[in-house]
Formats: C-alpha cells, structure tokens, sequence
C-alpha cells in the first residue's frame, strides 16, 4: 500500500502538542502529513508545514493585525476563509488524500469551513467538543464526520490519548481504503420525498437501465443542497428534479428549505434537467404541537409522529408557480418542466387528504402564464405524479436529451 498525505488543520499555539501527538500516530502507520496552521493568540508549538501568517493572508487578512485587534470572531472568519483556500491550493496541486482536524469550536469552526469546500468523498474528519450537539452548521451537505472528544482537545491524558489515537487511525484508515475500481456510468440526480416514491423509483429503474447510476436526494433541505452542490461541482450529466417540494418550505416557512439557490445550479450548469412539482401541495413541520399558531386552522396531515404537513394554498401555490418557472427560464441548457394534472403527490390524487383542484390549478395556470417556452419545454399529463406513465414520460425525455434510450425490457405498464 503506497503511503498517503493527510492534511492537518489545527491551531498550533493552543493546540500544538495535540497536534504533534497526532501526527506522530500517522507518521508512524507510514503515512505523511502536511500540518497546516491557524491559530492567531502566540507562537506555534512546532514548525508547520504552512504558517499562520500565510493562512492569515490567504484570508485577505494580517495575522500581525489579528493580535493587534484581538476579536476572536473576526479572527475565526479569517483564518477558516484562509484555511479553506490553503487546502483548495494544495488539492489543485494534488498533496494530500485525507484532512483531518481538532478542536473546540473555534478550531472546529475553521476546519469545516475548509472542509465544506472540499470535493465529496475525501476523506474528512473533525475530532470536536461539539461533536455531541447539533453538527448542522459543520457538516453543511458534505460527508464530513464528526468524532466527540469527550474531554476537551486541552492536553494529553488518558482519555484525550485513546481518543485521539482512535481519531488518528480512523482517517489514516479512510486514506487507506481503496475503493474498487467499478464501472464508470454517467450520473443522474433525482429528488424524492415518501408522497413521490412510487415517481422516483420506476423513474430510476428505467434510467438505470439505460446505463445510467442515478444518485436519488431526499428533498429534505440538506438533500437539496447536497444535489445542488454536487450539479454545481460537475459531477452530474443530468437531472430529474422530481420533487421540488423545499420550495413550499422556503417561500411558507416549514422546516425543509432547501434555501433560496434551489433550482439554479442545474440552469447555470447548463446541463439536461427534467422538472416537475413533486409535493408542492405540503409545508413540513414536526410534531403537530409545534406547527405555528398561525397556521393551527390550515389543512393538517399527520404524517408521522415526528413530521405533519400542511396543505398549500391556491394563493401559495401560484407564488410556487411564480418562483419554479422564473427559475427554470434561467436554463442554459435542456430543460423541460412536467405537469401532473391529477395531482402532484401521493395524498394530492383524489378522494386523499390534500387533494384540492383549485389550488393545483393556481399553480399549472402560474406556470403557463410565466414559463419562457423558448427555454422550456411544457409537458402535461393527465395522470398523478406516482403514475407509472407520468414516471416513464420523464425518464424517456432525459434519456433523449442524453442521447440514450431506455431498455426494451424496460416494463411500460
């Protein structure tokens, strides 16, 4: 096995002999290492491999002016903006195979935000002192892991030893691992929530036998983001956005925004997406108890005990419209939006909970009204969303923009 480089980011004038400990564990499985520091308060505890002052300037920032003044949150915002461009320059000049990071949550702070930018896959990991709350705002929609260092990363003892060495040989590990070298396929993303399975899964059954590996998001926020990072990142060569559900979340105020970028990275990349308006009849909240009192008189649906949705309004609905067709008409490449016309959720068809004509009929008509048929093409459907023909007409239609066609076996019924 060929030995591997594993990136250290850390804040060598408090953390420093944690740090050499650290190293010293991954040096010694035969591994090297590239130490790179960001600690602002004193001296370096050992020479790095990439001092504190440049990490300072890369963070359009003085490492001498960041003593000076002494703000420990201007001085994090610096120094996690300059870590991140250190390791986006060492990874374009490919020296390292894995980071790794410890901390409290300043150092935590500046690791992920190097981290965040940093491709899918890498191997990366933080040991942190906030690894046992809420790791949302470090992990963002990479496959960062967080490890709890149970004591404070402030000296060497018993515990803090075991756990750092368990730290050391689980990212020496990940650098380690080789994946196989499986059969490349073009990537395809798709978008699914519960209310649009039975959509997505033929969906994905017909594309992936046309020699495709289709990469399904759960519309729940982070999965949204995670699929506009990974389109913006040039990983995909198309896109079934079936479910485009988070923008309920966004424009009403339910816990599953995706955030305001949803939908651009697809249109700016240029690449082929097929659209359609998976769950736009919903809002998500959790527990019933906590959906706001504003909306206490709204059409609830207790999905589950931990999640209940709210059935959009027809004025709701045409803000939808307004929004999603002002997004898709940004489209720089193939792009086609598919209307179901008999409900665009499992609970939206007839005789369910949310089913309400007029409010999906505020929504198609926003849609015609406000589409660039020049960009984009307008299909409709007289079918549910879950129906097998709704599903196989957006499978064939990116199939063709991609230049491929589904299976003859590919079941039609």
């Amino acid at each position: 096995m060929a030995a591997k480089t594993i990136l250290l980011i850390g804040t060598l004038d408090t953390k420093g002999r944690e740090y050499a400990y650290v190293r010293d564990l991954i040096r010694a499985r035969g591994h090297r290492t590239i130490v790179l520091d960001a600690g602002v308060l004193g001296e370096p505890a050992f020479e790095p491999d990439s001092p504190a002052d440049k990490t300072a300037l890369a963070g359009n920032g003085s490492l001498a002016e960041l003593r000076e003044r002494r703000d420990r949150g201007h001085a994090l915002e610096i120094m996690g903006r300059g870590a991140r461009a250190v390791a986006l320059e060492l990874l374009s000049e490919g020296k390292f195979d894995a980071v790794m990071a410890m901390g409290g949550s300043g150092g935590t702070s500046i690791s992920a935000t190097a981290m965040q930018a940093l491709p899918v896959g890498m191997p990366k990991l933080i040991l942190s002192t906030m690894a046992s709350g809420n790791v949302a705002p470090y992990v963002d929609v990479k496959d960062i892991t967080m490890m709890y260092s149970v004591v404070d990363v402030a000296g060497l003892n018993s515990v803090s030893r075991r756990v750092m060495a368990n730290a050391a040989n689980a990212i020496s590990g990940m650098a380690e691992q080789e994946v196989g070298a499986a059969e490349q396929k073009p990537l395809v993303a798709a978008t699914m929530f519960g209310v649009t399975t039975p959509c997505v899964d033929r969906l994905r059954e017909r594309i992936e036998s046309a020699g495709f590996e289709v990469l399904v998001f759960h519309a729940t926020g982070s999965g949204g983001r995670a699929m506009e990072s990974l389109i913006a990142d040039g990983f995909v060569a198309g896109v079934a956005d079936v479910t485009t559900t988070e923008w309920c979340d966004e424009l009403v105020g339910g816990v599953l925004s995706a955030g305001p970028a949803r939908l651009d990275a697809a249109a700016r990349a240029g690449v082929p997406q097929i659209v359609s308006l998976g769950a736009l009849d919903m809002v998500n909240f959790g527990p019933k108890e906590t959906v706001p009192e504003q909306f206490r008189g709204r059409n609830l649906y207790v999905h589950n005990p931990q999640v209940t949705l709210m059935r959009t309004t027809p004025d709701e609905c045409r803000q939808l419209g307004e929004i999603i067709a002002g997004k898709l008409n940004a489209a720089t490449g193939p792009a086609a939006l598919f209307i179901p016309l008999r409900g665009v959720s499992m609970i939206d068809a007839e005789g369910m909970p949310f089913h309400d004509p007029v409010a999906d009929a505020a929504l198609f008509d926003a849609l015609r009204a406000h589409l660039d048929r020049s960009k984009v093409d307008l299909v409709e459907i007289d079918a549910n969303i879950n129906d097998p023909a709704f599903a196989d007409a957006m499978a064939d239609r990116l199939l063709a923009e991609l230049g491929a066609a589904p299976a003859l076996d590919t079941p039609r019924t």
